[in-house]
């Protein structure tokens, strides 16, 4: 009895009751309850594997979808009306969710406020494409690969209100990132491996959920919101190396941008060079060129290294290759101004 008012004291008798429930309920067996919340091709992967695992009815029994009621449609909303699965919009009400075991969220991009959480008999849990506390935030991926990680991975763990991707760690698995690895490739990659280690969780979740570890306070790095900026190279600060790992990383996002005579200059099909340092102390960073025999722009990096460029994008004309660009623009400038900055 001590140690039952204990509790009470420390946590409030206005939880206590649910702290009961949620002790109780960790022994729970499948067939689960589940409320999905998502929006992504990210999320899909684990909706997919939910909703195999839905119609075979052992593991699951209730499948429902959450996402948000955007202008265009999710790929989330768009997979859950081709399955027939009941489809929720954000915000959803609390009272609907007391009616699952668990809620789980993958790439869902909202905040889950404390009573949402509390309203889930076993709480929620996330699936995270990051091995936490590495990548906290929604562009794990991206600065896994924009970093030259060699690995990266995905977590499952528990839903905290207030601030994302603090909760536990339930489960972890580790991904090895190619050289040849760009954001498409690695995304698929990481959907895939949080599907199957989401699976792994569910047919044993009360004993993962009971041995669930807090993040270490070591190592935490943060991945923020990516926007059009973050493709914008300076060519005085980033290596050879990190211009190609910048556009692995926002490949299918946005192309490499800088300024060329003033004006916006977009960088496609990018890759190494294989020209060596330069001593010649007139050619600085963002030095370009064009190289006859390839038919390709270079342009210096930080290092003295130089990148190739097959294509490039002009503000009012199409895409445009490196010989076309060097015709109409590049061969008219004297050399001293032949510089992206």
């Amino acid at each position: 009895m001590k140690i039952v008012n204990g509790i009470k004291k420390l946590i409030g008798n206005k939880h206590f009751s649910q702290y009961l429930h949620h002790i109780n309920n960790h022994d729970v067996k499948p067939p689960w309850k589940i409320m999905f919340y998502g929006t992504d091709d990210f999320s899909v992967a684990s909706l997919n594997a939910l909703c195999n695992e839905y119609r075979r009815g052992s593991l699951i029994n209730q499948l429902e979808v959450v996402t948000a009621q955007k202008v265009k449609i999710s790929p989330v909303m768009k997979y859950a009306a081709k399955e027939n699965l009941v489809i929720h919009s954000w915000p959803v009400n609390p009272s609907e969710c007391k009616r699952f075991h668990i809620g789980i969220v993958v790439s869902f991009g909202y905040l889950i406020p404390e009573n949402i959480i509390q309203s889930f008999s076993m709480g929620m849990i996330n699936v995270h494409a990051s091995l936490l506390p590495r990548w906290r935030g929604a562009a794990p991926i991206i600065y896994a690969l924009a970093n030259g990680d060699k690995e990266t991975g995905v977590t499952i763990m528990n839903i905290k209100p207030r601030k994302y991707d603090i909760g536990e760690i339930i489960s972890q698995a580790t991904v090895k990132i190619l050289p040849e690895d760009r954001l498409p490739q690695l995304l698929t990659k990481l959907a895939t491996a949080g599907a199957n280690e989401l699976l792994k969780v569910l047919k044993d979740l009360s004993n993962y959920l009971k041995h669930a570890k807090a993040q270490p306070q070591e190592g935490v790095t943060f991945a923020p919101k990516i926007t059009s900026k973050n493709a914008i190279v300076t060519w005085t600060k980033l290596s050879s190396t990190s211009v190609i790992n910048l556009d692995k990383a926002l490949t299918g996002l946005y192309p490499l941008m800088t300024t060329f005579s003033d004006s916006p200059l977009k960088l496609y099909n990018v890759s190494t060079s294989a020209s060596g340092n330069v001593s010649d102390g007139e050619i600085f960073p963002g030095t370009i060129r064009y190289c006859k025999e390839s038919q390709i722009i270079e342009i210096q990096c930080a290092d003295g290294k130089w990148i190739r460029v097959k294509h490039v994008g002009v503000p009012g004309k199409k895409m445009m290759t490196a010989t076309d660009f060097n015709n109409g623009f590049l061969s008219k400038k004297l050399k001293h101004l032949r510089i992206c900055r």
